[in-house]
């Protein structure tokens, strides 16, 4: 597989060309994309970072990010989309990386539906992420081919740039709860006050919304019950294990 070329872009005609791309990605019409390429061309003009994939020419991906708190120290990275399948998202989140580090940066953040498992999986155990707080209905309801209509609840990942990578796969200790668990293609709550608690994420929360919108309206207000909860207690994530399901550390409280 030939390794894309990703350089920083400026003029209006590449911008457009990555407006267009993303309404493609997200499956909206041209003109509501979900970031316009005048908005891309002022980030630019500022010093963000805005950057194109391209193999054999042909724009296959595109990332946008802006400088974020604390100041001198982080980027948020607002929007990544690529052709799936090729190892694109990686070399772009890896483009990034380098760029921030080269600014002296020390973490990249990020969004992201939680209920989404290749999201999970590229963001926890390809790239070392952790998310770090859930927001309910962060952009309200997102009606494009990818949201589907529901509420659009996020986690914030954050990315350390100076640790090292995470191993690939995350054990689990002794003892360790199912706070929610898969029954059946339906979220089934249990414990959450183990020292560890797990959670299960639907085998495919897009597919579910176009054909039982029932059972993943139940997996996003189980989820965010379970996940949002314990993030907002001070849990940590530590790891996704066997691609399906997030480990959680609950803190640990002395007497």
């Amino acid at each position: 597989m030939k390794e894309a070329t990703i350089r920083e872009l400026h003029l209006m005609e590449d911008l457009d060309a990555v407006s267009l791309l993303y309404a493609d990605i997200w499956g909206t019409e041209p003109d509501k994309s979900p970031i316009s390429a005048e908005v891309m061309r002022a980030l630019s003009h500022a010093g963000n970072y805005v950057a194109g994939a391209y193999e054999d020419g042909r724009l296959v991906g595109a990332s946008v990010a802006f400088f974020g708190e604390p100041v001198g120290t982080s980027l948020h990275s607002h929007i990544t989309g690529a052709v799936m399948g090729r190892g694109v998202g990686l070399a772009l989140k890896l483009h990034q990386r380098q760029w921030a580090i080269a600014r002296g940066l020390r973490r990249i953040t990020w969004t992201y539906d939680p209920l989404i498992r290749r999201n999970a999986y590229f963001n926890l155990v390809k790239l070392g992420a952790r998310p770090e707080q859930y927001l309910t209905s962060f952009y309200g309801p997102m009606d494009d081919v990818i949201n589907g209509g529901d509420e659009s609840d996020r986690v914030v990942a954050a990315w350390d740039l100076t640790a090292p990578a995470p191993p690939e796969t995350t054990e689990l200790p002794p003892g360790a709860a199912h706070g929610l668990r898969d029954h059946e293609g339906r979220p089934e709550p249990g414990p959450t006050d183990a020292e560890t608690v797990l959670i299960d994420l639907p085998d495919d929360i897009e597919a579910l919304r176009r054909t039982d919108p029932g059972a993943a309206q139940a997996w996003r207000r189980a989820v965010r019950q379970t996940l949002g909860g314990l993030l907002a207690e001070g849990a940590r994530v530590v790891g996704l294990h066997e691609r399906r399901r997030y480990v959680v550390q609950r803190p640990t409280i002395h007497a």
